[in-house]
């Protein structure tokens, strides 16, 4: 019995196993198509994953002095340019695919600063956003040095979606020497007058010398237009060479003023660009200082009596009409007549201002007839001092006409001397008084 049993179990065994063989190989067969098939429609990328790197940054002030602020600077970059992707049409791997470009985007989670030392005073950034490839972020965080000196090495810490963390060091100098570059220092002085007229021609020399420890190559200065109130006469830019240390350079040149330019301090700027010694280019700015001073021209426009025919003995009033054709403001304006009549013979104006003209009035008692030679004086201050101007002028009164006096005068002798003759002298001739004629009647 054990036997049978053994060869029916057999028989029984052998069979089964014949049907599950065929269906894990059915199974096989079709994981095998399934797989074969969606490898045609899967597409394949051939660029690697995107990361994100620091690409450059910036400390500012370079040197932080204890306790002082700054700024950290930070340009983070995608490192991904683009993916070429592949898409099969075809059954058989054989036949051609579409080749696809697409961009690779970099989600970035999280910015932080490590301050190692440092005093972070800024918050992390949080939810940044997408870069595209190639495409830079920039982000600034403010930090404080800490009481003791040294070299510091805060770090940057970068969280992105799906990839790793990115940690850069940043050296931040507090108030050390270490890893400061000596640089050239150029200096500019100018040579001028104390002040310009607007409208005048400023000639001048400008002086750059190099107060640094290297030499500045190719030193070139650049005058400015100042709004079209003063400009270089020649040109606008001077090329200087080269400056070692401790050497200076001058040039000679000539700017010209606009008369309508503005009166007061006036800065021309100046651009000094030089290439340090490790071949850097760099450029400072400084400027000339000048000192627009106006000046009054003052004249005479119009001189006039009233009432304009003079006569002797009258009073009249003398206008004087002062116009200042200048650049800068007539100040305490006054004038007087040195004329031998009484009266008012000096006048206070005040201010003229440039183009226009204001009066001088004196009022004056009666003078013989006859020409008077007499001279104006004006006195004023302006931007450059104070001045005189005087004149020689010549008033003429004409004389009176007394020939009615002259007639009235005679009609009057000639009735004194009929009185005379009639009630002195004929009573005395005749005795009663009649006249000679009417005594022969």
């Amino acid at each position: 019995m054990p036997q049978k049993s053994a060869s029916w179990s057999g028989k029984r065994n052998g069979s089964r196993p014949y049907y599950v063989h065929a269906g894990i190989l059915g199974l096989l067969i079709s994981a095998f198509i399934i797989v074969f098939i969606a490898s045609l429609v899967i597409p394949v990328s051939a660029a690697g994953e995107p990361t994100v790197a620091i690409s450059e940054y910036h400390v500012n002030p370079s040197v932080l002095m204890p306790d002082s602020l700054g700024t950290i600077t930070i340009m983070v970059k995608n490192t991904a340019t683009s993916a070429t992707l592949t898409e099969n049409t075809g059954i058989t791997t054989s036949e051609a695919g579409v080749t696809k470009v697409t961009n690779i985007n970099v989600n970035i989670e999280n910015v932080r600063l490590e301050g190692n030392g440092i005093i972070v005073q800024s918050n992390d950034f949080q939810r940044v956003g997408e870069i595209g490839p190639g495409q830079s972020l920039q982000l600034t965080f403010s930090i404080q040095a800490p009481s003791k000196s040294g070299i510091y090495y805060p770090e940057v810490w970068i969280d992105t979606t799906g990839g790793t963390s990115t940690r850069y060091p940043i050296p931040v100098n507090v108030n050390t020497a270490v890893g400061i570059q000596k640089q050239a220092v150029l200096i500019m002085g100018s040579s001028l007058s104390d002040s310009v007229n607007p409208g005048d021609e400023i000639p001048l020399t400008l002086t750059v010398s190099n107060a640094g420890q290297t030499l500045a190559d190719d030193v070139i200065l650049k005058i400015t237009n100042v709004t079209g109130s003063i400009a270089p006469k020649n040109t606008d830019l001077y090329h200087l060479g080269t400056l070692s240390p401790g050497d200076q350079k001058t040039t000679s040149l000539t700017l010209l003023s606009d008369k309508q330019a503005s009166i007061g301090l006036v800065r021309v700027p100046v651009t000094i660009s030089y290439n340090s010694i490790d071949g850097t280019f760099l450029t400072q700015e400084t400027g000339i200082d000048i000192m627009m001073k106006g000046v009054a021209e003052l004249g005479f426009v119009s001189v006039d009596t009233n009432p304009s025919r003079l006569s002797e003995g009258t009073p009249y009033d003398l206008t004087v009409r002062i116009e200042n054709t200048g650049t800068g403001e007539a100040k305490q304006v006054s004038a007087k007549v040195d004329l031998p009549a009484d009266g008012t013979k000096e006048a206070f104006i005040g201010k003229i201002k440039p183009g226009n003209d204001a009066p001088a009035i004196f009022l004056l008692e009666g003078m013989k007839g006859g020409n008077y030679p007499y001279n104006l004086t004006i006195t004023y201050t302006d931007d450059m001092g104070v001045h005189s101007l005087t004149r020689q002028m010549n008033l003429r009164v004409p004389p009176a006409d007394n020939s009615g006096n002259l007639i009235l005068g005679l009609i009057v002798l000639g009735i004194l001397a009929f009185l005379a003759y009639r009630y002195w002298y004929l009573p005395r001739k005749n005795g009663d008084g009649t006249f000679p004629w009417a005594r022969k009647n």
